[in-house]
This record gives C-alpha cells, structure tokens and sequence, in this order.
C-alpha cells in the first residue's frame, strides 16, 4: 500500500504545530527544543514534543502498514480514528483515566494528545521491580466505567446498536483472532521461542481441552459486541505516576486502537495475563518482596472493576428483566471467562508474534523457566476458571506454577 500522506518527522513537526490553532495554548511551536520518537515500533510513529518552557504534547500518527513488520503488511491507517473516537468516548465515562485530547487530524491520522511523559509506562516500572499502589485499582475502574457506559446498561439498546457499527475494526480485530487466539495452537512462521522451551509451545498445541477452550474463547471474542473495549489493555499501555514511596498520583490508560464492541471480560484478562507475566519475570529474577506486590494486583484489579460496576448498575437504562440477580450471572461469567482470555494472551506473548519485554530482557537460562511457568499457568488458567475459584485462589496457583519450574541459580 503506497502511502498518499506525509509522516510525522523531526524535521516537519514544528511547522505541522504552528498549523494547528487547537495546541496554541499547549506548546510553542516556536520555542521548541525536545522531539522524542518513542514508538514502540509495532505499529505507529509516536513523538513527545516539548518547547522552552517545559510544555508538551504526544503526536501518534498511524502508518499504513504494519511498522513492525514494513509495507509488506499493509493496513488501513484508520485505526487512528478509532483510537481518537475510543478515547474521547471512554473520557466521558472516566475522564481522569485516559489522556486529554486535543485534536484528530483526518487528512494524516494523526492524533494529538496530552504529555504523560512525567508517567511510567507501567510495564517499565514493574520491570524495574517498582511498586505501585492503587494503579490496578484504578484500571479497574476504568474497565467498569467505560465499559458500563458503553453497553446497553448504560446507553440504551438503540445507542449501543448504533455504536457497534460506528466502531467496527475487523482488521484489526483480526490481528487478535489470528495473533491471540490462532496462531499459537498451530505451528506457525510468526511463532519463535527459545529451543529448550519447544516442548512447552508443543504441550499447549496437544492440549485438547485448552485448544477447544481457545476456540470457544474465540468465538466469543468475534461475536460478543457487549460493549466498547480498549482492546489491548496491558502494562504497555497504562501510564503511572506514584509519589517516592509508590503511592499512586494518576493512573492512565492509552493506544486503544485495537478498540471495538467486544467481551467485558477481554479486557480484564489482558490486564491479568500481564500481571502474571510481571510475577514471572520477578520470580525468575529472584524479587521475592516484588512477588508478594505483583501477587496483589490480580485481586485488586477484579474487586475494583467489580466494585465500581455494582455501583453503576442502579443508573442501568432498563431494569424490567436486568435484575440484581442477572448482574451475579454477568459477573460470575465475566470473571471465567477473564481467566480464559488471560490463558490467551499469556500463551501469545511466550509463542506469538510481538512478545513482551518482561521476559524477552531475561537472561536465556533464566528466561527459560519464566516462559515455560507463563505456559503452564495458562494452561492453569484453562482449568480453573470453570471451579468458580477465587482470583486469590487461582493467583497462589500460578505463583507455585513459576516458583516450581524457574531455571537458573543452580536449578
């Protein structure tokens, strides 16, 4: 796919600024004297720009390709309009949970958007062996708040109807369908992982039960518009802000372009299945303080999500057959299937394409037992959700899981 637009570029950026009235009172396209591109390098350019006085703005710009991969993956850069679309949506709902925007840019797709470069990406800073109190809650809260806003609790079965089709994103929906819940059960040019942890990616491929599960988990993905999800909520895409002694400031969530009408509890398993990677990565590495932290979270992130929900649902549109008791149902379900989809995105991050830092930074002899342990406890993860066990329950599992299969240190 040629590309019929000019990209963002050091070199082009102040001028694209002073053209735009809307950041006029946000940076000085004049005075600027910082241009950081901070893509991840998946999919998007992503610039942090700051002029003299210290202000700044993020400019994401979406290309028409796959960037980690090059023009020999194309795709249509309206992602970004869904992102732009998303965000704004979920502001209403939670505003101090995503970034303030500013503007879209129809014409490039280019997104402008609020500096939180005096955040953490989440990710990093559990890498880092940080603790950060409050931040699973309030992602949490944002799931609950967005999610309830966006369904037909709180918008109304004719709303909700005409935003599934506003938000449509099957490309990029099929990245996840074929990434998340495909690619990994087969043998596949896009799958890698270390030689000695070969006989893991082929367990998961033998395991009947996961693979079915997997399928059903799938189809649910594909079919249940149950409200406007982030899509790809995880440690790398939530910013945190926390004092010294790592009590939360602000809590962000970002980069929702993989957004769509899709499962609540899709969300709440990404957000899970990174919580167990981080647990993995501290446990190979020996942070056994960090361990007892990140044993926390799971927990922390369902009981607020299920906290503010409840709250929520007294304001729902239709009360005549969505009965208190309909909501244990929902809940009770959307906690099973959270398990189901954190096994998913566990076993895509070891085998799949686009892996995470968590374990990828870890020496190979270690690295070992840190992904075989995300393996098992996936497949874990499969089994228990149908026992209506506690997040706790299931979370001292998959510790246990990790803690018994680490490499490394004369093991």
């Amino acid at each position: 796919m040629e590309h019929t637009y000019e990209f963002l570029s050091a070199d082009n950026i102040p001028a694209y600024l002073a053209s735009r009235k809307e950041t006029a009172s946000v940076i000085d396209p004049t005075s600027i004297v910082e241009m950081k591109e901070v893509g991840d390098g998946n999919l998007n350019i992503v610039f942090i720009v700051k002029d003299s006085k210290g202000q700044g703005i993020v400019l994401k710009q979406a290309l028409p390709y796959v960037r980690l991969v090059g023009p020999s993956w194309p795709m249509s850069p309206d992602r970004a309009r869904i992102e732009y679309e998303t965000t704004v949506i979920h502001s209403e709902a939670a505003e101090h949970l995503v970034p303030k925007i500013y503007f879209y840019d129809t014409d490039r797709y280019i997104i402008a958007m609020e500096d939180l470069s005096d955040h953490k990406v989440w990710r990093t800073a559990l890498n880092a062996g940080e603790k950060n109190f409050g931040s699973a809650e309030s992602v949490g809260e944002y799931i609950a708040r967005a999610t309830f806003a966006t369904s037909i609790f709180g918008a109304g079965a004719e709303k909700h109807k005409k935003d599934i089709a506003r938000a449509i994103n099957p490309e990029i929906c099929l990245i996840t369908e074929d990434l998340v819940f495909t690619e990994p059960y087969f043998p596949g040019d896009r799958n890698s992982y270390l030689s000695d942890n070969e006989p893991d990616a082929q367990a998961i491929i033998d395991d009947e039960q996961m693979v079915l599960e997997i399928g059903e988990l799938k189809f649910k993905f594909m079919t249940a518009a149950e409200a406007l999800i982030h899509g790809d909520l995880h440690t790398g895409s939530v910013m945190v802000k926390s004092k010294e002694d790592g009590t939360e400031i602000s809590t962000r969530a970002f980069d929702s372009e993989f957004s769509f009408y899709g499962p609540i509890a899709f969300d709440i398993g990404a957000v899970l299945a990174n919580f167990y990677i981080a647990m993995a990565r501290s446990i190979a590495l020996g942070r056994t303080e960090h361990v007892e932290f990140i044993q926390t979270l799971p927990t922390a992130l369902w009981n607020s999500f299920e906290i503010h929900f409840r709250k929520l649902w007294p304001t729902r549109i239709d009360k005549r057959v969505f009965s208190d008791q309909l909501l244990e149902v929902l809940l009770e379900v959307w906690k099973e299937d959270a398990f189901g989809f954190a096994a998913a995105k566990m076993v895509r991050r070891i085998v799949g394409l686009a892996k995470t830092t968590d374990i990828e930074t870890l020496d190979p002899n270690i690295r070992v037992g840190a992904a075989r342990g995300v393996l098992r406890s996936a497949q874990l993860l499969i089994r228990e959700r149908h026992k209506h066990s506690s997040i706790d329950e299931v979370t001292t599992k998959v510790r246990e899981i990790m803690d018994e299969v680490r490499t490394g240190d004369g093991r």
